[in-house]
């Protein structure tokens, strides 16, 4: 019999909410600096990247990260179980994270990979656990309010995490920033090894059942085909999708989409419906994620260059004791004219250049030197936008919050409505007026499409990006799109662990991951775009029509949805 506590829920829950909330720390740590460390110099410690090139890693990254989980979770589904594949996946990121904090081209690209590999270990199978705490009649029509309180998890270390980022990127640099994302995946998994007693009774391999075709099959049927199509993508001459990567990652997944295809009309009839059913959904939240994670892409950039980042007198005292405030500088050089501004910049360039490096303390001055050149070029283009008037007289600073904090607001208002959004579907689940798992999925599509409008009236507040917006749009923005998070993320993991055949439960959570992949490299795509596109209002209004049209995509398929909902005794 399954311990609980005093909320209803079963005690592993609570073991799984922890490791998940470090598990995320670590994640969104990392990807709430990526696309900055990409941009900032490799004189600063970065990596020096041209914006189109962050943009194609960027979503070629959140693409595998979500696209590996295919494999994990039937790999844990068939062979290793879902115990031994989290740990794996943990501390396979945890690596990741580790390697990021040298800085070096080759070691980049390396910790990425462990990265991408870890999360298909990890990702689906704590969330099919969670799914399989609640797989007893008396726990199942808890599911939703289960999965909503593992996501609050999620977003309790998100929000934590760009404060340790902000700290130590500030202080000590990039290296460190990126190594406490791997101590927090390492505390994740000693939190998930100490609650295993509380779990170990729902990591069940299922067995194959006649018919089903193998482990090795399936792999061969689809991730052979997977790296080959890839290539194929890569190779073809010019592009059609914007970059090279681009026609890889889309075209790689078509052997993927086209195994859950062959999946759904293989299977018998109400398996079949089933399915069909999921992989319905699955195509309609590609484009929610598409949107929802040009958080770490074109809003973190609109955070950076296009928000009025200033914080007032006594916030900023205090951010200064903590050592967590951006400081910009005004002096000769910053406020000289552009061409004396480039020259300057040069000469300092090529002196830096010329100053040895060969003792712990040369390497500490040059350091030092590189940090005052980064300084000086960000104040300049901080000041660009900012009126006349609020521009620091010569001589002094201006403190900011950093940009990486605002990637903590979505976070902020998970934590804050997930009580709210619970509250209100236990209400309506109370007197038998609860929507099904597809409206709320629906609803929360068109929530998203409303974000995207917030954002429009941000562009016009700048009166055509001459000045700066008020962090209050961006607040506001990740407001509304929280709760179409709230209706949609945690429902999708909910509606894999309802409608799956059991013995495919993971398999099928890949299945809702690759939608995430292929939504998350759409982000990416998208927010390419940002760079291209003059009228920055034309893009949020892109983004709004996208979304808006999924909505109706799935508003018209809502009748046949909620009928195969009801044919599987779930709601």
């Amino acid at each position: 019999m399954e311990t609980t506590v005093k909320q209803s829920h079963p005690k592993g829950l609570w073991y799984l909410f922890g490791t998940e909330m470090w598990e995320r720390f670590g994640y969104y740590l990392m990807l709430g600096i990526f696309s900055l460390y990409m941009l900032d110099g490799w004189n600063n410690g970065g990596m020096g990247f041209d914006p189109a090139k962050k943009s194609d890693i960027y979503g070629t990254y959140l693409g595998l990260v979500y696209l590996t989980p295919f494999i994990g979770g039937l790999l844990a589904d068939r062979v290793l179980g879902y115990r031994r594949s989290i740990v794996m996946g943990g501390l396979m990121m945890a690596a990741g994270y580790f390697l990021l904090s040298i800085h070096s081209e080759m070691t980049f690209y390396i910790a990425l990979f462990c990265i991408i590999l870890g999360n298909g270990f990890f990702k689906p199978n704590i969330s099919t656990l969670v799914g399989n705490l609640y797989s007893s009649d008396e726990m199942k029509d808890k599911k939703d309010a289960g999965y909503n309180i593992f996501y609050m998890g999620i977003n309790v270390g998100a929000f934590i995490c760009n404060f340790v980022a902000a700290y130590m990127r500030i202080n000590y640099g990039w290296g460190h920033a990126f190594a406490a994302a791997g101590v927090g995946m390492l505390i994740g998994v000693v939190v998930f090894l100490i609650g295993t007693k509380h779990i170990k009774h729902v990591d069940v391999i299922k067995p194959v059942e006649k018919g089903d075709m193998s482990t090795g099959k399936i792999l061969g049927l689809t991730v052979l085909p997977m790296f080959i199509f890839g290539i194929i993508g890569y190779l073809i001459p010019g592009n059609f999708l914007g970059s090279d990567t681009n026609d890889a990652f889309i075209i790689g997944c078509l052997p993927v989409i086209g195994f859950f295809i062959y999946l759904a009309f293989k299977a018998e009839a109400k398996e079949s419906r089933a399915i069909k059913a999921l992989l319905a959904v699955f195509t309609c939240v590609i484009l929610f994620f598409a949107i929802f994670h040009q958080n770490g892409d074109a809003l973190t950039v609109w955070a950076e260059d296009h928000t009025d980042r200033s914080m007032p007198t006594a916030v900023s005292n205090v951010a200064d004791e903590l050592g967590m405030a951006q400081v910009v500088v005004n002096n000769d050089i910053v406020s000289a004219d552009q061409a004396t501004f480039d020259k300057t910049i040069a000469e300092m360039r090529a002196k830096e250049e010329a100053m040895p490096a060969v003792s712990k303390e040369e390497l500490k001055a040059k350091a030092d030197y590189s940090s005052e050149i980064g300084q000086l070029e960000k104040s300049r283009k901080y000041f660009a936008t900012l009126p006349g008037d609020q521009v620091p007289a010569k001589g002094t600073n201006l403190k900011l919050y950093s940009t990486e904090l605002y990637q903590s607001i979505n976070p902020f208002w998970v934590v804050v409505l997930t009580p709210l959004v619970v509250g209100v579907f236990g209400f309506m689940r109370r007197r038998k007026k609860e929507p099904s798992t597809p409206t709320k999925i629906f609803i929360g599509l068109v929530i998203t499409a409303l974000s995207a409008l917030v954002m429009v009236g941000a562009v016009f507040a700048t009166n055509d990006m001459t000045l700066k917006a008020s962090s209050w749009w961006l607040i506001a923005s990740y407001g509304v799109i929280t709760i179409g998070e709230l209706c949609l993320s945690p429902m999708g993991l909910s509606l894999v662990s309802k409608l799956s055949p059991p013995r495919i439960t993971a398999l099928m959570m890949g299945g809702f991951f690759l939608a995430i992949s292929v939504g998350n490299k759409l982000s990416g795509m998208l927010s390419s775009l940002w760079e291209k596109i003059p009228q920055k209002e034309n893009f949020f209004f892109l983004n709004f029509g996208l979304v808006l049209a999924a909505a109706i995509v799935l508003l018209l398929m809502l009748k046949w949805l909620n009928r195969v909902m009801k044919e599987n005794n779930v709601a």
